[in-house]
């Protein structure tokens, strides 16, 4: 539940705050006020689509912060994306600059508007007068329904969609091997020639460097060589010349006579005995190595002979050998799915038949379950609008399908499919006795485009429970007793949820547990708008004002009062919705 909203800078709202409660709560005012504005503040908090054009001249910014109770699936919310709940409240925010920036916070963390979007898909329904256009439309009216039915109907349908997008895999995977034959045999040849010329060379993994390596070692082996008995010979001659093991041996026994004179001497003695050993070693090894080089020719030739075939492998297939390695391994497979395409379009049509007749199944009880629900949600609707003023009207959902060839076979006939399976779902109304029941798009006023909409919600309310509803002026287009019955189902709903009304009718604000008016005060330059809970006075004055566009007269007052009179004697009974919950409560 949203317990206060403050909005500051937002269209020609300078700074107000709106405390919000239980019940019902309408928001009045006169045209221009601003009452919309509350409606756009509520869609910025809840991660809507920010416009800089809604920032009030002047500012630099408007923000809206929001205060909301949380239950424990809000406070997981949060607590993913770093925020906290305090006290059993979190705190929501959205700023948006005149530049065309937009900040978003969660619980005192900062986050992306999606963020807010997920707490707005928890906390709150929205309908406006776009709602009712949004009705109209056949995939709103499905839903709708599908809504209605529950969990049974949407377990299948998940499993229905997980199908079909499965379906639809299959289905291009066998376009694409069922291509051009031509095509596929030009692509396989070409696979064969570069896999017969990597065999052919058979590269190993790292065999780049180690050849690099010999070929230098083979092309300078003179010079290798001659460096190498230049060292030996200066660490152990043959010669009987000077050396590095002769003078070291020189260095020990000096510093062996006098050892037992000076521990430090004797320390210095082992080190030189250390080092004397370190040569003799060095000097061993580098003999061999002198021995070992040799000067070979063909050795030379065939090394640089399979360097320049590795390099023309490289430059075709991949920057080094182990690049050259991947690519004939992937095309190892990619022929072998080539050369398999046969078997592999038997799998895939196999697949594929099995999968559209699962679909065929699931599609079917997919129709049952909304056809079960249609007769539901047509008599609930029906005695919805009976309750609305409308007490001939007659409210129906109907199911259609489209043959098509090749569609999923049901039954004896095959049947176009879509995401959603294989129903077509029209939401008809007759408004009179005696008329064929018709479109929403054609058999309905705005007024009862209003109502219908109004029944649903609360048909609806107890599949689909929200905390919080709130309504834009859907009640456009009705007067008289209409919107008195209006009023009668708003207060109804709000006994379960909270309920936010921005309306211009007196009959529905009547009804209202907390009024609050957008007042608009203007310098001659700069228009304000303020919101202000009404008294009990203030409400009688406020109503005569929507009554009769007079606030002072007597007898505007008095219809005020005593419409307020008749709202709190004729609330009606908990039905529908508010009743079931009432009575689990």
């Amino acid at each position: 539940m949203i317990e206060e909203i403050r909005i500051s800078s937002l269209g020609v709202i300078d700074e107000s705050v709106l405390e919000l409660g239980e019940g019902l709560t309408v928001i009045t005012g006169e045209t221009g006020a601003g009452k919309t504005m509350l409606v756009t503040a509520l869609g910025l908090l809840l991660g809507g689509r920010a416009d800089t054009g809604a920032v009030r001249t002047g500012a630099r910014a408007a923000r809206v912060e929001g205060v909301v109770r949380a239950d424990e699936l809000l406070g997981e919310i949060a607590e993913e994306h770093g925020g906290e709940v305090e006290s059993g409240q979190l705190l929501l925010g959205r700023q948006v600059s005149a530049e065309g920036r937009s900040r978003a916070f969660l619980g005192g963390a900062s986050v992306p508007a999606s963020a807010l979007a997920r707490v707005g898909d928890v906390l709150v329904a929205v309908h406006g007068q776009s709602d009712q256009h949004r009705l109209l439309r056949p995939e709103a009216q499905r839903d709708a329904l599908d809504a209605f039915a529950g969990v049974e109907l949407a377990v299948v349908l998940d499993r229905y969609r997980a199908g079909f997008a499965r379906l639809r895999r299959v289905e291009a995977d066998l376009r694409e091997v069922l291509g051009s034959a031509r095509e596929r045999a030009r692509e396989a040849d070409v696979l064969r020639l570069g896999l017969e010329e990597i065999e052919a060379v058979d590269p190993q993994p790292g065999e780049e460097q180690s050849l690099a390596t010999e070929e230098t070692r083979l092309g300078f082996a003179d010079t290798l060589r001659t460096a190498a008995e230049t060292a030996r010979e200066a660490l152990s001659s043959d010669q009987d010349a000077p050396d590095a093991l002769g003078a070291m041996a020189a260095a020990r026994r000096a510093l062996e006579s006098v050892r037992e004179h000076d521990p430090e001497v004797a320390a210095l003695a082992d080190r030189v005995a250390e080092v004397s050993y370190l040569l003799v070693d060095v000097a061993a090894d580098v003999a061999s190595y002198s021995s070992a080089v040799e000067t070979d020719p063909a050795r030379l030739a065939a090394v640089s002979e399979r360097r320049a075939a590795l390099t023309a492998l490289t430059r075709k297939y991949g920057e080094t050998v182990d690049e050259v390695l991947d690519w004939a391994r992937d095309a190892s497979q990619r022929l072998a799915n080539l050369d398999g395409s046969d078997e592999r379009v038997a799998e895939l049509r196999a697949e594929r038949e099995e999968l559209r007749r699962t679909l065929a199944q699931e599609a079917a009880q997919l129709t049952g379950l909304r056809r079960k629900a249609g007769e539901r949600l047509s008599t609930t609707v029906t005695d919805e609008l009976h309750a609305l003023s409308m007490p001939h009207a007659r409210f129906e959902v109907r199911l259609d399908s489209v043959e098509d060839e090749h569609g999923l076979e049901i039954g004896t006939a095959r049947l176009h499919f879509t995401a959603t399976g294989v129903d077509e779902v029209e939401l008809v109304l007759a408004a009179n006795t005696g008329s064929e029941p018709r479109p929403l798009s054609k058999g309905a006023s705005g007024g009862e485009l209003s109502r219908v909409m109004l029944a649903i919600e609360v048909a609806l309310a107890d599949t689909r429970p929200v905390p919080t509803f709130v309504f834009d002026e859907v009640d456009a287009g009705v007067g008289g007793k209409a919107a008195v019955e209006i009023g009668k189902r708003l207060a109804a709903l709000a006994r379960s949820s909270q309920v936010l009304v921005v309306t211009h009718l007196p009959q529905v604000a009547a009804f209202a547990d907390r009024h609050v008016v957008v007042r608009k005060s203007s310098d001659g330059t700069v228009t304000t708008s303020g919101l202000d809970a009404l008294d009990d006075a203030g409400r009688v004055q406020e109503l005569s004002r929507m009554l009769a566009g007079l606030e002072e007269s007597d007898t505007a007052m008095a219809h005020a009062q005593e419409l307020l009179d008749v709202a709190r004697e004729s609330a009606v009974p908990a039905r529908g919705v508010a009743a079931r919950r009432s009575r689990k409560s």
